[in-house]
C-alpha cells in the first residue's frame, strides 16, 4: 500500500464551459488521477455524462482516469467507457448482479477494477472479491450531488475495510469519495484510506491546485 496520498479531483465541481482547461490545470498541478463521475438519472438522482466526454478528457490529459459508474446498467456498458479511454473503471456493488464477471471485463480490457459501497452498505460485502480488486471506493456521502457533508461513520468504515483487506490478504487503495477536505483528509487517512476524490473543496476554490494540494499535505501529516 502507497504511503502517499494520491489526489483524484472530481470534475463533477469543475466549470464544464471550459473542462478541458479545468482537468489541465489540475493535472499540471499534481492529481494523481482524474475522477469522473457518470450518472445515469435512475440509481442516482443526477444526470451527468458519458463515453463522449470520457473520450474527450482522455485527448487532454496523461493522467490516468478514474471512472466511476454510478449507474443501473454497467454490466451492459462497461466496455463503452473502456473504449472511451478510462484507466480505472469503479462500478457500485448495489448496481451489479455479476460483480465478478465486470471485474473480469474491466481487467480483460488492460484496466484496473475498483468497486464502489454507499454509505449504507457495509464492507463485508466484498470479502469474496477484495483480492481481485485494484482500489475499493467508500463513498463519504450519499451519490448523486457534489457539495454534501462528509458522514462521519465512514472514518469507522474504512478502518473496518482496512481490517477486512488485511484478513483476506487483499491490497486494493482505499478511496473516499464526499466532502472531503483539509478538516476530513486527515481522519480518514488515519484509518487506511490513500485515495481522496474532492470536487468543491478544489474546483470551487479561487486556486484549485493549492487546494488540492493542501488536501493532500492535510492527510500526509497523518501518516
Amino acid at each position: 500500500m502507497t504511503e502517499r496520498v494520491l489526489m483524484a479531483p472530481s470534475i463533477l465541481s469543475a466549470d464544464f464551459t471550459s473542462l478541458g482547461d479545468a482537468v489541465r490545470l489540475v493535472a499540471g498541478g499534481g492529481a494523481d488521477l482524474i475522477h469522473v463521475d457518470v450518472m445515469d438519472g435512475h440509481f442516482v438522482p443526477n444526470l451527468t455524462i458519458g463515453p463522449p466526454v470520457v473520450k474527450a478528457i482522455k485527448r487532454v490529459t496523461d493522467v490516468p482516469l478514474d471512472v466511476h459508474l454510478m449507474i443501473e446498467n454497467a454490466e451492459e456498458t462497461v466496455g463503452w467507457y473502456l473504449d472511451a479511454g478510462a484507466d480505472l473503471v469503479v462500478v457500485h456493488a448495489e448496481a451489479c448482479d455479476h460483480l465478478h464477471r465486470v471485474v473480469q471485463t474491466i481487467h480483460a480490457a488492460g484496466a484496473q477494477a475498483g468497486v464502489s459501497l454507499n454509505p449504507a452498505t457495509p464492507v463485508e460485502v466484498l470479502r469474496d472479491i477484495v483480492g481481485d480488486l485494484d482500489l475499493v471506493l467508500l463513498m463519504s456521502v450519499n451519490p448523486g450531488f457534489g457539495g454534501q457533508s462528509f458522514i462521519g461513520r465512514t472514518v469507522e468504515k474504512v478502518r473496518r475495510l482496512s481490517a477486512l483487506c488485511a484478513e483476506e490478504g487483499a491490497t486494493p487503495l482505499i478511496q473516499v469519495d464526499g466532502g472531503i477536505d483539509t478538516n476530513t483528509a486527515p481522519l480518514v487517512v488515519e484509518a487506511g484510506a490513500r485515495v481522496l476524490v474532492a470536487g468543491s473543496a478544489v474546483f470551487c476554490k479561487a486556486d484549485p491546485v493549492s487546494a488540492m494540494n493542501a488536501i493532500r499535505a492535510a492527510g500526509e501529516r497523518v501518516l
